[in-house]
């Protein structure tokens, strides 16, 4: 099955939109800065995530959407302030 996820920069507040079998793990790899974008902003916690696809391509759409405007604006209205 794959996750989509969401994380966001405790240095600098910018969030990131990525997919993953194993999200505890990607999380640990860019938290390791083993991602290009992400190795400039660590630390990264995560703040929303999706299971339950069963296809990278499934995955992908979802991880589109929520790079997307009204997908930001989804992931807002989802997360407490």
């Amino acid at each position: 099955m794959w996750s989509v996820y969401v994380l966001k920069s405790l240095s600098s507040g910018k969030q990131y939109v990525g997919m993953a079998k194993d999200v505890d793990n990607r999380v640990k790899e860019h938290n390791a800065g083993k991602s290009k974008f992400t190795s400039g902003h660590r630390p990264w916690m995560l703040i929303y995530f999706e299971d339950g696809f069963q296809s990278s391509v499934d995955a992908r759409v979802r991880e589109k959407y929520l790079k997307s405007a009204a997908g930001k604006r989804f992931i807002a209205k989802k997360l407490p302030e």
